[in-house]
């Protein structure tokens, strides 16, 4: 079923998911929230979807943060309780077995920012602006914007930008690592698919091994990592697709993954 606040196109394997509240600048209310818990369980198991991309509706913002008119007058326990959902709905971005691709047109804010850190890639634009600006309300991120932050920018840039409120540009995001590059406007979707595409031609399980090695092994030691990474390794020589990997490499051929 067709949602309001949320448009699913899927090509080629891609599913593009934009968000569509452009007069607010695509801010994140609980609707738009629920749709988007219900799209992401839609495309955890669709096994026809390999990579998704999220984008804003309009030019001037990807997500601009949360509806505010939506949590201003909770009291401590709703707040808490509004933390904690959001939180879950991106911890689904983050944990969704397959690649997801944040393409930034414009602002993204608050919410916005902590959706695009859920996301495994961020590409932006000349105008992007991101930031974590809770602090000028009053609030701190409760949507998990203290803690992958840091993870992504190391502590120091991080608590610069969640104590100061200030946005950062683009430029400044793809330095110090918050984005992973920056392109024209006209070509935010076209990249964003060009990567989405270089992702697809991978082994399916591969791909998904490696976003758990990745996201599971930061949580852990560095010995504890080096397991994981050692045990999902040996899981993939008990796959179709890792025998046709290494035949087609010996044939000198494509290879012709099947997600087995």
């Amino acid at each position: 079923m067709p949602y309001e606040n949320l448009l699913l196109e899927t090509t080629e394997s891609i599913a593009l998911v934009t968000f569509q509240r452009p007069k607010v600048l695509n801010a994140l209310n609980n609707k738009t929230l629920a749709e988007l818990e219900d799209c992401l369980e839609k495309l955890r198991q669709d096994d026809s979807v390999r990579v998704v991309i999220f984008t804003g509706a309009g030019d001037r913002a990807f997500v601009a943060g949360a509806d505010i008119g939506e949590f201003a007058s909770h009291s401590q326990s709703q707040a808490r309780d509004f933390s904690m959902c959001g939180q879950a709905v991106f911890n689904s971005i983050e944990t969704l077995g397959k690649p997801t691709i944040a393409a930034i047109n414009g602002y993204a804010l608050g919410g916005g920012c902590e959706m695009a850190l859920a996301c495994s890639m961020r590409i932006a634009t000349p105008s992007s602006r991101l930031g974590l600006p809770e602090v000028k309300l009053g609030i701190i991120p409760g949507y998990g914007g203290t803690q992958r932050l840091p993870r992504l920018v190391g502590k120091g840039v991080a608590l610069e930008m969640i104590l100061t409120g200030e946005p950062v540009t683009a430029e400044e995001a793809l330095r110090v690592g918050l984005v992973n590059r920056i392109v024209p406007a006209d070509d935010l979707i076209p990249v964003a698919k060009a990567l989405a595409k270089k992702i697809i031609v991978n082994a399916p399980i591969a791909v998904h091994y490696c976003l758990e090695a990745v996201h599971q092994g930061l949580d852990e030691t560095l010995d504890q990592g080096l397991l994981l990474e050692s045990t999902l390794f040996g899981m993939t020589f008990a796959t179709e697709d890792m025998r046709e990997g290494v035949k087609a490499f010996i044939e000198k051929r494509p290879a012709r993954f099947t997600g087995r």
